[in-house]
């Protein structure tokens, strides 16, 4: 790895959210792999590899008149991502219940004990939809219900649903990435009841669940609800988080429709994550 060399673009977003929210979203589908938030805006990482001078050509959200992005790039010498993770990812305690820490914290005194390889992903609990999708699964009863993880991350949620007794899980996660992470995670926390898959909604095709966690950007959730809603069983809940208080209206809108009702609003720092049965 100390060979790789990645382009850093540090981008500067006015007003901040959801610009920079949606800014993450375009560029991970144009290839880059990691992302690091500021009070400013973000910083965004693609290897030089992937890179070309177009890349930035379909980040729709560049051309929009509601926000003032600017960016500047950079070319960076890849030394030891994990090595960064390790001096700054933190072990994490979500109430007193479930810890979220890597390999080389030590094991805490709590019911769940999640170990995360600390890599370049979403996922490790500190983000605010993951905490609270966190807690959502820490309240509800998951013994032997189906479970599907969309837009898994780092698999923690799937993984947590598995310590709680639901069988079976699916977990899936569009990114490369993602996908080999949660299938490394699944496997360091000796989970044998999750499945993992590269890919979209387009895999759900014929499924059902028992219960539906997806904590992806809004306007994915607004295209796939429709999807996840068909894929529910009779009674079945659906946990949704990765967008802000304000939207809550335009999500409950589109659930409705379907005739789920929404049970619970978690709320942290104007993210929220909702519980729908």
């Amino acid at each position: 790895m100390s060979n790789i060399i990645y382009i850093g673009y540090e981008f500067k977003v006015a007003p901040l959210q959801p610009a920079v929210e949606i800014l993450i979203a375009e560029l991970g589908y144009a290839g880059f792999e990691s992302f690091v938030e500021s009070e400013t805006g973000a910083t965004a990482y693609i290897q030089k590899d992937e890179w070309h001078e177009e890349i930035l050509n379909d980040i729709h959200i560049l051309k929009s008149d509601e926000f003032e992005i600017t960016y500047t790039f950079s070319e960076i010498e890849q030394t030891n991502w994990n090595a960064e993770w390790e001096k700054n990812f933190n072990p994490i305690v979500v109430d007193d219940i479930c810890a979220v820490r890597a390999p080389f914290h030590e094991k805490f005194d709590t019911e769940y004990d999640i170990v995360i390889e600390p890599k370049m992903s979403f996922g490790t609990g500190h983000h605010e939809t993951t905490h609270m999708m966190i807690q959502h699964i820490l309240k509800s009863d998951m013994a032997n219900k189906s479970v599907l993880d969309m837009g898994c991350g780092t698999g923690v949620l799937a993984i947590l649903t598995e310590m709680k007794g639901a069988k079976p899980i699916d977990a899936i996660d569009i990114d490369n990435w993602c996908y080999l992470n949660s299938l490394e995670n699944v496997e360091r926390n000796n989970c044998s009841n999750i499945s993992v898959y590269e890919g979209d909604a387009s895999l759900l095709n014929g499924k059902s669940y028992d219960v539906i966690i997806a904590n992806i950007n809004r306007n994915i959730l607004l295209q796939d609800i429709q999807t996840y809603t068909a894929c529910l069983n009779e009674g079945g809940t659906l946990f949704l988080s990765g967008f802000y208080n304000h939207d809550i209206s335009t999500i409950d809108a589109e659930v409705s429709k379907y005739g789920l009702t929404l049970q619970e609003a978690l709320e942290r720092n104007n993210w929220v994550a909702l519980k729908y049965q």
